[in-house]
């Protein structure tokens, strides 16, 4: 059953291989003409260098049938030798200038492509993803379709041109018995080196399993230094890494050696092949029917031949190699976006802002329900707030709206056009959004505030600034504006962070506008500043917020109260403490929380 396995897994590897380098021929597409005369300089140097051993057999029979024209032959024969020298170096080096800007283009488009791809996945396989092995996956990938063009272009095709010249003359002035011996041993080169390599892929594979894992575990323990830090768990996050690198060392270790086998059986092929083509030109010299130069000839190719051979078992591996990478890279781009525009979708007409959700069911597992006929409308310019206890499905209503996800019941509307039928470009441009969990670019704060419009003069990202209050904030700073806020905006506060992200929707100037836990990080004073810098841009504006803090959602206009993916109130703030429900029971208990925490304060 294992080598039943073992072949099936082998026979699908093979396909993969053909299929990821048919991926390739796209990339070359943009540049035919170069690849057309990358190719021709390769040929003119092979000729060039095929040449160099029948002029130098040439010399050597001048000097041993003609001395009297020693001065007069030879001398044409050695410039000639030179030239053709001369000529493969030359040839060499335009092959590889004019063909430098397919590679790297190449490169730029796959490493492109992939990061649009990814932009293009949904939110479910970034929310699954592991950052550091998809970095490492990517730098990989990216990195093997140079290594391929690099190894298919100077190596592989240059040999086997090579081969074919060496072969036209060894036929056409030898006996056969010259050509079955060369390429018989170079037949069985390449067989030795194709079995072994493939049985020792293997190998490589599992490290490049292992080297992904260990990069994620390096990543993970940086990300959350502080929590590290927070626990004391140095030494845990260190042995989770060290103990996946001494299962990596284990493999390369075997890799390795399995290398050395490879190389010592390639080493004795050559050598017994060299060694029975040499001792049939010895017989031929001293039977009288090779000349000097014959041999030398002879010789010259077998060294012409065999040294890019030995370098062909290199190739081999590493070609193989480069495409296990790629094949990460192409599974990726493989992988179908969940939500995607309908054909010919039109973009998203914008009216008033109305938003309407119709009996909308939704969950992330069908084991686990998170909404359940969800039936509302936000009239233009209406502020609704969503409250309920955590786990409630408040969030995901954000995620339904801006079309991270499709929900499986139900359908939303927006001036009564059905978001999954308009583009998703569109859509998302119409909303501003201020998450829970802010996170920015590891740049100045400028930048990220920008970001929301970056067509944005400078006088409208310091006004947004000034709206979210936090203006005062970076003229405090020693960089001012050019304050990089680090990664994730680790240098900043929680609360900070929010009013970043603040001033960015405010800039965005969005028709609709959510807000998620907005002011969740703020402390009390600034929270009443932005409560009513939010009310001054929400004004007219369709408002969605989501909140846990009853106190910031008093002047929505109305107020839904969610429990169990379901709505079970609506109403003003004084209509449901009236009604003696949820919401009132809600407000009760954070009133006591809230004068528990004033207490605690004052003593």
């Amino acid at each position: 059953m294992i080598r039943i396995h073992a072949a099936t897994e082998r026979v699908h590897s093979d396909r993969r291989d053909r299929h990821n380098l048919r991926g390739i021929l796209p990339y070359l597409a943009e540049f035919r003409g170069r690849a057309l005369l990358a190719l021709a300089c390769l040929i003119c140097a092979k000729l060039a260098n095929v040449g160099v051993p029948i002029v130098l057999k040439n010399i050597v029979d001048a000097f041993e049938q003609a001395r009297e024209q020693i001065l007069v032959l030879p001398i044409g024969l050695l410039l000639a030798y030179g030239a053709l020298k001369l000529s493969s170096s030359l040839f060499n080096e335009l092959r590889d200038v004019v063909f430098a800007r397919v590679r790297f283009r190449a490169m730029r488009r796959l490493s492109t492509r992939v990061l649009t791809h990814l932009h293009q996945l949904s939110l479910s396989y970034h929310l699954g993803r592991q950052s550091g092995a998809v970095s490492r996956d990517l730098e990989r990938g990216t990195r093997s379709i140079a290594t391929i063009l690099n190894y298919l272009v100077f190596s592989v095709i240059p040999v086997l041109v090579e081969f074919t010249l060496v072969a036209a003359v060894l036929l056409t002035k030898y006996e056969l018995i010259f050509t079955l011996v060369t390429f018989g041993t170079v037949v069985v080169y390449i067989g030795f080196t194709f079995a072994i390599t493939e049985w020792r892929m293997d190998y490589r594979r599992q490290m490049n399993v292992l080297d992904s894992r260990a990069n994620t575990h390096a990543f993970d323990s940086l990300l959350n230094y502080e929590t590290v830090k927070y626990f004391g768990n140095e030494r845990l996050e260190l042995d989770r890494y060290d103990n996946t690198l001494a299962q990596w060392e284990d493999v390369a270790v075997k890799s390795q050696s399995s290398m050395s086998l490879l190389n010592f059986g390639q080493g004795s092929i050559i050598a017994i092949g060299v060694t029975v083509i040499m001792a049939y030109a010895a017989q031929g010299v001293v039977s009288g029917s090779m000349s000097i130069g014959d041999l030398v000839l002879v010789n010259a190719f077998m060294l012409q031949l065999f040294i890019p051979l030995g370098f062909l078992g290199i190739v081999y591996r590493q070609i193989k190699y480069a495409l296990a990478d790629m094949d990460l890279v192409f599974k990726l781009l493989e992988r179908a976006p969940e939500i995607t525009d309908a054909p010919a979708a039109p973009p998203l007409v914008l009216h008033k802002g109305a938003v309407r959700f119709e009996q909308v069911g939704f969950h992330y597992q069908p084991e686990r329900v998170i909404l359940q006929a969800v039936d509302f409308r936000i009239d233009p310019g209406e502020k609704v707030a969503v409250v309920g206890h955590s786990g409630a499905g408040k969030s995901t209503l954000a995620r339904l709206l801006f079309r991270f996800y499709d929900p499986q019941q139900g359908r939303i509307l927006i001036d009564d056009q059905d978001i999954r039928g308009v583009l998703q470009d569109s859509l998302r441009a119409a909303i501003g959004v201020v998450p829970q969990d802010t996170v920015l670019f590891n740049d100045s704060i400028r930048y990220n505030i920008a970001y929301g419009r970056t067509d944005a003069t400078e006088d409208e990202v310091r006004r947004a600034a000034e709206l979210a209050h936090i203006a005062d904030f970076i003229a405090r700073l020693p960089d001012g504006w050019d304050t990089v806020v680090g990664e994730r905006g680790l240098k900043l506060s929680g609360g900070e962070k929010q009013r970043v992200a603040i001033a960015r929707a405010i800039l965005k100037r969005p028709r609709i506008l959510i807000f998620d836990e907005a002011t969740s990080s703020l402390d009390s004073r600034t929270e009443q500043a932005i409560q009513q810098t939010l009310a001054e841009v929400s004004e007219d504006h369709t408002t969605l917020v989501i909140a846990h803090r009853l106190s910031t959602v008093v002047d929505a206009d109305r107020i839904l109260v969610m429990d169990q993916g379901r709505v079970i109130e609506q109403g003003a703030h004084r209509s449901l403490l009236s009604q003696g429900g949820t919401y009132a029971a809600m407000w009760e208990l954070q009133q006591r929380e809230r004068e528990a925490d004033r207490q605690e304060a004052a003593s």
